[in-house]
């Protein structure tokens, strides 16, 4: 094979695997396909200067990697919002229409996979993202590059981002756990777990074993002329994408619900699973105008699929304790097939729920599974029931400890600190990226520290030397002083993370970042009325925060001596202006972005919501203001347009 056979083999290789893996039309046999792959492989093995980009050889998984770094997406990947039903289609509708009545609508299946954000440049896959938060996702491209229905180059040779789902068939899902049962290995809940954990594989050859297939549901940067979403689609096609098995346009609401319909109806024929269908409004331009609330786009919207339920039977109710010491019940139910998954477990959420729905052992009950919610009990069939139902009875000992709960009604809690389920859950959270992100800390090291007797508490892990450490299996010099470097790489972080670090029942990194900002190092003095005031926090929250500061006050203020986060600066008090101490709501299409006018505000003193309710001061409106405006109308709050807000503050 010369220099010219060896382009043309690998011409001919890919239009194979592209009749093949994208459009199940296979035109040879693999047999024939395997014979010519090998023949590359030796003239590549001989000429490893030639190798070009685009050779299938150049898809196998021969990598292993220590870790996936973080990657900035050239444009957000946004959430969608969701609706269940025609009542909420109709209501997504109207809002639609309110903001352009000239649009149509491209649907297309909502694939039940792992999103992934596609990078090419000048013709030639360079980057392969996960999701992650939406702006930050993991690069993970050398994975990327074994899913044979992505084109590792293309014909469109401008920057474009294409944005789609990765997912394992149903068929394929079945032999993996298949092969995974015989390995003894644990089996893999459904195919959405399957691929997004075959996906990250730091072993790229495990992803390339597992057959996984993309499919582009959107595109991110790019320069395509087109001025229809489904003309643009129709071009990520025939750049050599696999189509969805169903998609349409429709110009409205009976159009909608028919393919709405018709996928509910062909969902079990499909390759793979679908949890729903994706409605966006076709013309770009629209899009465009109607822009995004903090959340999702405004032009599309989540169809979901009617939620399956099944009966089963309560087996038992096991208690799981978390981090700040609340238990929480699980029913054990005979497992259950439910859309192709095997469900055991059901969530009771509370000791409430168990009362309320009288759930007793042995029952039979109708279980709900829908989408990613974790199926849950919703009716209990007491008609059923022969006598040998057993009340369940509310525990008094923690489980894992033994020691006395608190019983606060809806909620059990340990209160012994240091109870392992509460010391180990606690300090893997501790340690996590959203939190310190203490590199080293994984959950089996955890464990291993609190055995030895080491790390009782999340202060014992600042007390750990070099001579302690290297008397644990498998520390030598190198790892234990690496954990130690770890450990003091955590000192001097942003505050809101220390906060964060807490584990503190109902507060996640929104809510830190509102209490590290509002109350800097004395949030450990705030009041209830104080922390209700704050914008997004509410009293279940400010009574978590309350509880968790008057048990570990002491660890706090250790915690904080040790780590010495950075406090944020303080704001300078505004001065005197018609806004400050108001409260401000914005709607509607202004002269600068709304984030902008907000920040302004903010700036003046003002405070800025996302709703309008009777405490509202000012609605502060552009052009096609909607239901915002409506409702400050109708409560009596002042509307100012924005050239009036400028009037006002000049």
């Amino acid at each position: 094979m010369n220099k010219n056979e060896y382009k043309k083999a690998v011409e001919k290789l890919n239009l194979w695997a592209k009749h093949y893996y994208v459009l199940d039309d296979p035109i040879t046999t693999d047999e024939v396909y395997d014979e010519l792959y090998h023949e590359v492989v030796s003239y590549e093995e001989q000429n490893s200067k030639d190798i070009l980009n685009d050779s299938p050889t150049q898809r196998v998984g021969d990598m292993i990697s220590d870790g996936f770094t973080k990657e900035k997406h050239l444009s957000r990947m946004w959430s969608l919002e969701d609706i269940f039903d025609s009542d909420g289609l109709m209501k997504w509708l109207e809002k639609t229409y309110k903001l352009d009545k000239n649009i149509s609508f491209y649907c297309e299946p909502k694939y039940d996979g792992a999103s992934l954000d596609l990078l090419y440049e000048n013709g030639e896959l360079v980057k392969g993202i996960t999701r992650g938060d939406g702006n930050i996702g993991e690069l993970i491209t050398q994975n990327v590059k074994t899913i044979k229905s992505i084109p590792l180059t293309i014909e469109h040779k401008d920057t474009i981002e294409i944005r789609g789902e990765v997912v394992i068939f149903k068929d394929e899902f079945e032999k993996i756990n298949e092969l995974r049962l015989q390995n003894n290995e644990a089996l893999f809940a459904n195919p959405r777990n399957a691929a997004a954990g075959s996906l990250r594989q730091l072993d790229s050859s495990i992803t390339a074993a597992r057959n996984l297939v993309f499919l582009p549901y959107g595109i991110g940067i790019n320069s395509l002329p087109q001025k229809l979403l489904h003309d643009k689609m129709n071009y990520i096609y025939e750049l050599g994408f696999r189509q969805p098995p169903e998609r349409a346009v429709c110009k409205n609401i009976d159009e909608i619900e028919s393919i709405y319909k018709q996928m509910v109806h062909d969902r079990d024929s499909y390759s793979m699973m679908l949890d729903g269908m994706v409605i966006k409004v076709d013309e770009i331009s629209s899009q465009i105008d109607m822009a995004y609330t903090v959340k999702v786009p405004r032009w599309a919207v989540a169809y979901k699929f009617p939620a399956v339920e099944k009966i089963t039977t309560v087996k038992n109710i096991v208690l799981q304790v978390g981090r700040t010491g609340a238990v929480t019940p699980v029913a054990i139910v005979e497992p259950t097939d439910i859309d192709g998954v095997v469900v055991e477990r059901a969530t009771l959420h509370n000791f409430d729920e168990i009362d309320r729905k009288d759930i007793r052992l042995r029952d039979k009950v109708i279980i709900l599974r829908s989408g990613d919610v974790i199926p849950k009990i919703i009716k209990v069939l007491t008609h059923e029931r022969t006598g040998k139902e057993k009340v369940y009875e509310r525990p008094t000992k923690c489980p894992v400890c033994e020691s006395e709960l608190l019983d606060e009604g809806v909620l059990l809690k340990c209160q012994n600190l240091e109870c392992e389920a509460r010391v180990v859950n606690s300090i893997i959270y501790f340690a996590s990226k959203p939190c310190l992100n203490i590199d080293g800390l994984g959950n089996k090291i955890v464990e291993q520290l609190f055995t030895s007797g080491f790390v009782k508490s999340v202060v014992d892990l600042f007390e750990l030397d070099l001579e302690k450490l290297l008397t644990l299996d498998g520390f030598k010099e190198k790892k234990a002083q690496n954990l130690l470097d770890a450990l003091d790489n955590a000192r001097g972080s942003e505050y809101w993370r220390f906060i964060n670090a807490l584990g503190i029942e109902h507060i996640g990194e929104v809510a830190s970042k509102t209490l590290a900002d509002n109350f800097g190092f004395s949030f450990i003095n705030a009041t209830k009325e104080e922390i209700i005031a704050c914008d997004g926090i509410g009293e279940e929250m400010a009574d978590s925060v309350l509880e968790f500061v008057r048990v570990n006050a002491l660890t706090i203020a250790k915690l904080q001596e040790i780590l010495q986060p950075q406090e944020p600066p303080k704001k300078e008090e505004a001065k005197e202006n018609p806004f400050k101490g108001k409260t401000a709501v914005l709607t509607g299409t202004m002269s600068q972005s709304r984030g902008v006018i907000k920040e302004m505000l903010e700036s003046l003193g003002a405070k800025v919501s996302g709703s309008v309710s009777k405490k509202t001061d000012f609605l502060i409106y552009g052009e096609d203001a909607g239901s915002k405006y409506d409702k400050a109308v109708k409560l009596g709050v002042q509307t100012l347009t924005e050239n009036e807000m400028r009037e006002l503050l000049a």
